[in-house]
């Protein structure tokens, strides 16, 4: 490797290693604010947090790299402009072309390393991910009593406290309904003080409670109107209650309960539900015919006499339809008209699904490619307005993300919806921004100054100058 590729791969790795670091921040904050009324309240310790965050950063991976590889290689070379150092290797009889091919390498190395890490790495993550996120929805808030509020996620109680002490486990006021004989609020403990705790390794909650009374309703015979209510009242020193809190607990299910879906299958294995889904809308068009010829009613014609004695032919006779007739014409057309909207909506299902399946075969190719497309559509940008740093880099790719992006999600809603082949819309963003970064391309390579700054301020500065008058 010679010394020149040797300092612009060094100008472009931190650049690049720190622009993906930003960008996967900011997808994954996206992904945590998402989220963030399952994952709060759970009491769910750092380490299940950060696995948690670690798999969605896996799945952002492959839409942060195209972001990354336009913003390092277009400040890379705006640097390498803006000091005049593009220009001293011009000037050295090196070509733009060949300054460019130390990224060029690096940018065809990521878009293959970035279609493996989406077919391979990514479904795993996938499922990891999205199975977990299930169990932390399921999983039941922690503990929180607050003063004054009613706290109804024990099993079967209701506790409320007055007063809670700064070290979380003494109590002032302290009522509790308990509901566990299923007769509704018949049982009601109130306490001038008590303490919780858990034992056990949170298993168990523990309530003590001191100098209290309890209130059971003694409803009667209530089959009978005679009999009256009444409550009994008991008085204690000291009461003790040990509740179960196993269902606080979150359990981890079999993540392969989640594999049939579309995002936890590799390219292999989408192409495989994709030709099933085809075979299977093949069959159900070739049966729709036969399905529908049990709806189709035979009618007899009435037939008038032929002939007469005189031996000439008289004219037949139209068929008169009765009323009944009209009427079993109608119903039958009506069954015709249900049966094949149905059956039309469950083609449309069918070939739905198909399509998405297939937009997730063609997102892992088309989001590889992206990478190379950024690379083409930064360098010679960068090369072209010789300008570093955070600033117009910054700018300049945003713009260019966010048409990539929009062009993406509407080719892949228009594939999706059949307004568009899947191929089609799911290439187009690709397809268009490509001749874009060639035409950046041809334009830095021969120092073009179309897209320079200056050069529009002197075309603006010579409109606005006044004609001399003749």
């Amino acid at each position: 490797m010679k010394k020149l590729d040797k300092l612009i791969l060094k100008s472009f790795l931190g650049p690049f290693v720190l622009t993906f670091a930003v960008v996967e921040f900011i997808l994954l904050l996206q992904v945590i604010l998402k989220y963030l009324d399952d994952l709060i309240g759970k009491d769910l310790g750092a380490s299940l947090i950060a696995e948690l965050l670690f798999y969605f950063s896996l799945n952002l991976a492959p839409m942060a790299f195209p972001l990354a590889i336009l913003l390092s290689s277009l400040m890379t070379f705006g640097n390498l402009g803006e000091h005049h150092e593009l220009t001293a290797i011009k000037t050295s009889g090196i070509s733009l072309v060949r300054a460019l091919r130390p990224v060029f390498v690096f940018a065809v190395l990521l878009t293959v390393a970035a279609f493996f890490f989406h077919n391979t790495i990514v479904p795993k993550a996938n499922l990891r991910a999205y199975s977990l996120m299930w169990d932390i929805r399921q999983k039941k808030p922690s503990l929180d009593l607050k003063e004054g509020s009613f706290y109804n996620g024990l099993p079967n109680r209701s506790i409320r406290v007055g007063k809670k002490y700064p070290d979380g486990q003494t109590l002032k006021d302290v009522m509790i309904y308990d509901h566990s004989n299923g007769q509704g609020n018949t049982v009601v403990m109130l306490a001038d003080s008590g303490k919780m705790y858990t034992q056990f390794n949170d298993q168990y909650l523990v309530l003590e409670m001191f100098n209290g009374k309890t209130f059971v309703e003694d409803k009667g015979n209530q089959g009978s109107p005679t009999q009256g209510s009444g409550f009994v009242r008991q008085g204690f020193g000291y009461n003790k209650m040990v509740v179960n809190m196993s269902s606080f607990q979150m359990t981890r299910s079999n993540s392969q309960w989640f594999a049939d879906n579309k995002m936890m299958k590799n390219i292999n294995q989408l192409t495989q539900v994709t030709d099933s889904l085809n075979k299977q809308k093949g069959v159900e068009t070739k049966l729709l015919g036969p399905n529908i010829k049990p709806f189709h009613t035979q009618f007899t014609a009435f037939q008038a006499p032929d002939t007469v004695k005189t031996g000439k032919a008289k004219p037949k006779a139209l068929p008169v339809a009765s009323l009944s007739d009209v009427q079993t014409a109608l119903n039958a057309a009506r069954n015709v008209k249900s049966y094949t909207s149905s059956y039309a909506s469950r083609l449309a299902s069918i070939q739905r699904e198909a399509n998405n399946y297939e937009i997730e075969i063609h997102k892992k190719f088309a989001q590889a490619l992206a990478c190379f497309i950024m690379f083409l559509i930064g360098a010679p940008l960068g090369a072209i307005i010789r300008k570093g740093g955070l600033g117009m880099p910054v700018i300049i790719s945003i713009v260019f993300f966010i048409i990539y992006y929009v062009l993406s999600i509407l080719g892949e809603k228009w594939g999706r919806e059949g307004v568009a082949p899947v191929a089609v819309g799911m290439w187009a963003a690709n397809g268009i921004l490509l001749p874009v970064g060639i035409f950046f391309l041809f334009q830095a390579r021969n120092d073009s100054s179309l897209l320079e700054i200056d050069f529009w301020r002197k075309i603006t500065a010579r409109l606005r100058k006044p004609r001399k008058a003749v």
